[in-house]
């Protein structure tokens, strides 16, 4: 009892330093450098080979953490960071996810942790009001629910596992190796590694500029005809509520009503960035919920993205929970139980890939309550708004153009050639030359990160806002950063 307690005492005396560290951190995040300034292997050069023999203090690895592991690490809570999509943990988030360790479990069945499986199917249905989905997705409809998964990748591959379920069951003569997965050249990868994963074809349906990249109904309901018309077989398809490269909408309006001759396609939204929108009315009905509401089969959002809830934390909610548990149930004896046989309880194992799962729900309580459905509103309000304020600029300047539809707050762009009487316009290959030698130059920076991405062959960068420092300071300093480097990058590209 008394070397326990001292155990106890050791560890009080770390978590509070702990504490301390971690809000000095947030503090001082604006002064470090955004991304890790390490070279690959550096990690290995500075611990043993082996683990050591004895315990060490807690002291000794706390410090260590400091000076060996923080300098390895890219800050995605820093009011500068603007690659791929935000990070936005909070301590809200931070604390929930302390509380949830310390209560540590598998999670798979409600016997496991009763408070566990209900506080996840109550703070799934909470968000489901907050986005404004139907009470179907509600597990107190006691016919669809929302579960937490890791990702969007495991939400998508869970899906995809239950729609080959339902359709084989419906159709037992099937082939599998005929079933095809649908997306389109903007769908996320997810759509192709769920194919990989399972056997499956995944056919990416061409997006237009003239259509934001997204995906129109008569060019899904052509695809879908020339398939069967071939002896494949449509059986699910993967919508996109904000692809990763431009951000764009797929048209689910028009998509209802080209599936209308497919009453067996499964369909599937990932809005894994910009669902947390639906929050604010005003975004509703460009992220076309009524549709979503009508007929999709499943709907999933990130909250570790732009929703202020700590990686990893992805909600999925399903219209039909029978369509999972149907898929996925695999019950050994030794995890039967009285309520489970019963079917009075939730049991999460039967709604993802896994069997055991964290008590995510715990850090998505604490945000909540935290902040409230107002405080929520505002956090994505703000970062749309910084990133319409750099839109702006980046009209107003002659040097850059924006490529895509600034689409809720991610802005694509590209710097442009200057062009001298009498001469020829650069070719895409001359710009996008250029473009390359603008983003080594601005990734050479410390002081900000985003990244590059390739819409219809043009090299270009991804801004996008969301950290929950950011401030209108940032987008303006970035704006200056960027302008400088353009023009360093043209007599580069010039000489």
């Amino acid at each position: 009892m008394k070397k326990e307690l001292r155990n106890i005492g050791r560890f009080r005396k770390a978590g509070y330093q702990a504490i301390d560290r971690i809000c000095d951190y947030y503090y001082s995040l604006e002064d470090k450098p955004v991304v890790a300034q390490v070279e690959p292997g550096y990690l290995r050069k500075l611990l043993p080979d082996a683990a050591p023999e004895t315990g060490e203090p807690f002291q000794t690895i706390a410090d260590d953490f400091q000076k060996q592991i923080m300098p390895g690490i890219t800050h995605w809570q820093h009011p500068s960071f603007f690659g791929y999509f935000p990070t936005a943990s909070t301590l809200a988030g931070t604390i929930g996810d302390l509380y949830a360790s310390s209560v540590a479990g598998p999670g798979f069945n409600w016997l496991c942790s009763p408070a566990a499986t209900e506080l996840e199917a109550i703070t799934m249905d909470w968000a489901a009001k907050l986005f404004g989905l139907d009470e179907v997705f509600m597990a107190s409809s006691l016919k669809g629910g929302g579960v937490i998964q890791p990702t969007a990748s495991d939400s998508c591959l869970t899906a995809v596992v239950a729609a080959r379920s339902r359709f084989s069951k419906l159709h037992p003569e099937t082939h599998l190796q005929n079933l095809v997965i649908y997306g389109t050249t903007m769908t996320h990868s997810l759509g192709a590694k769920a194919a990989l994963i399972l056997g499956l074809s995944f056919r990416a349906l061409e997006v237009s500029r003239d259509d934001a990249y997204g995906l129109r109904g008569e060019t899904l309901q052509k695809a879908l005809r020339e398939d069967r018309a071939a002896g494949k077989i449509p059986f699910i398809l993967i919508a996109t509520i904000g692809t990763t490269s431009s951000c764009a909408i797929d048209n689910i309006t028009e998509i209802e009503q080209a599936v209308k001759e497919y009453p067996e396609l499964w369909i599937h939204i990932d809005a894994a960035y910009a669902g947390v929108t639906l929050t604010c009315p005003e975004f509703r009905e460009m992220c076309h919920l009524d549709a979503i509401n009508r007929f999709a089969h499943s709907f999933c959002t990130n909250f570790h993205k732009w929703g202020l809830v700590n990686f990893e934390a992805s909600g999925m909610w399903v219209r039909d929970r029978t369509l999972l548990t149907d898929a996925l149930d695999v019950t050994p004896e030794f995890l039967r139980t009285k309520h489970s046989e019963e079917g009075t309880v939730i049991d999460y194992r039967n709604w993802q890939l896994a069997l055991g799962k964290r008590f995510r729900a715990l850090k998505l309580w604490f945000v909540l309550r935290s902040y409230g459905a107002e405080g929520f509103r505002a956090h994505i309000r703000k970062g749309i708004k910084q990133a319409e304020l750099f839109a702006t600029r980046i009209r107003e300047s002659k040097k850059f153009e924006i490529v895509a539809p600034p689409s809720f707050a991610l802005v694509v762009f590209r710097i442009i050639g200057s062009v001298n009487e009498g001469s020829p316009p650069p070719s895409l290959a001359q710009l996008n030359s250029l473009n390359r030698i603008f983003h080594q130059r601005v990734s050479a920076r410390p002081d900000i990160f985003v990244i590059q991405t390739d819409i219809e062959g043009m090299y270009c960068m991804r801004f996008v806002p969301g950290a929950e420092r950011t401030e209108d300071k940032h987008i303006e300093a970035a704006v200056r950063l960027f302008e400088e480097e353009a023009t360093k990058a043209l007599q580069e590209w010039e000489a």
